[in-house]
């Protein structure tokens, strides 16, 4: 399972057949029991079991390993096949990662916060808030970014998360309410734009993945390692509807301290140019993923929208593919 967080503003909603209730059950079983197996074990045992349930997942659906591969050898062709699967082998591993935190989040308050994540840059969004119009984290499937939510409520005040409900709703209340357990609002696809523009209004933080396919009309291509990549241009709107600082921030894994850090980086400058301010954003993204690449979901279909013209770059494969 891949818990995905923060949610894609501007991505298409997909045709999808309807769902049975004894498919929803045995999903949320399995979900359930595997996550309560990471929360209840001491921390050693519960990262050992998470890297048995992604070894599980890429066994299962290989399918996630050879979009990876041919992600990796479209984005970065430079790259020899052995660290090609160096960084595929380190998603998997990033994965687990994210389950063994989301799983301890009953356990996980703001004492003791310090052992699993630091803050760092966070002079940048103290600045942001001075100013008063709201700040927009631009943020994407990178490290953990379940974390990076969880712990700002703590490290600065609640904020607002965009996400797209999961299609098992057993499993979208139980992973909604782990994602306001340090205080968080989780703001629905269902009227957000109208929730985005009040939470900005009041100077609040709204957090947004940016990093995702977007198949819309509302949408541009950029260049994102190279390859043009279809981007949702509703967080440039927002941004220069509302004058809202934009900050990049990711929580990227740290060996050698063995925990995260909560990266702000510096704010994005937005011009009021809808494409050029989107390129911005995947710009200081792509820098990001290149210093951390076996920390991004390779296994997503990025570059799944071409340009008009433009043959398909991946086989056909089933559509919940698309979102993890």
């Amino acid at each position: 399972m891949v818990i995905s967080s923060w949610g894609v503003v501007g991505s298409s909603e997909r045709m999808r057949p309807p769902r049975s209730h004894l498919r929803n059950v045995i999903e949320y079983a399995a979900v359930l029991s595997a996550l309560k197996s990471l929360e209840w074990a001491p921390l050693p045992l519960a990262y050992r079991l998470a890297r048995g349930y992604t070894r599980l997942l890429d066994l299962a659906l290989p399918r996630y390993r050879r979009i990876a591969a041919s992600n990796l050898l479209l984005a970065w062709p430079e790259l020899g096949p052995a660290r090609r699967q160096e960084i595929i082998d380190g998603v998997f591993r990033s994965i687990a990662r994210l389950l063994v935190t989301f799983a301890k989040f009953p356990s996980i308050h703001k004492d003791g916060l310090e052992h699993w994540i630091r803050p760092e840059g966070y002079e940048h969004f103290e600045e942001a808030v001075r100013s008063g119009r709201g700040v927009l984290f631009a943020t994407a499937h990178l490290g953990n970014w379940e974390l990076s939510a969880y712990a700002h409520a703590y490290f600065a005040g609640p904020m607002n998360v965009v996400v797209r409900p999961l299609d098992n709703p057993l499993l979208d209340r139980f992973v909604e309410h782990r994602r306001t357990l340090s205080g968080n609002r989780v703001l629905g696809k269902k009227d957000f734009a109208r929730s985005i523009l009040k939470a900005l209004g009041q100077n609040e933080a709204v957090g947004v993945l940016i990093d995702q396919n977007a198949a819309s009309e509302a949408s541009v291509f950029v260049d994102f390692f190279g390859v043009p990549a279809s981007a949702a241009t509703s967080f440039a709107r927002f941004a220069a509807h509302t004058g809202a600082t934009v900050i990049p921030g990711f929580a990227v894994w740290s060996d050698a301290e063995r925990r995260y850090i909560l990266r702000l980086y510096p704010p994005v400058s937005m011009t009021g140019e809808i494409a050029r301010d989107t390129q911005a954003l995947h710009t200081r993204l792509e820098a990001v993923i290149r210093a951390h690449p076996e920390q991004w979901l390779w296994i997503h279909r990025r570059w799944k929208t071409r340009p008009p013209g433009q043959p398909p770059l991946y086989k056909s494969t089933p559509a919940h593919t698309d979102a993890l």
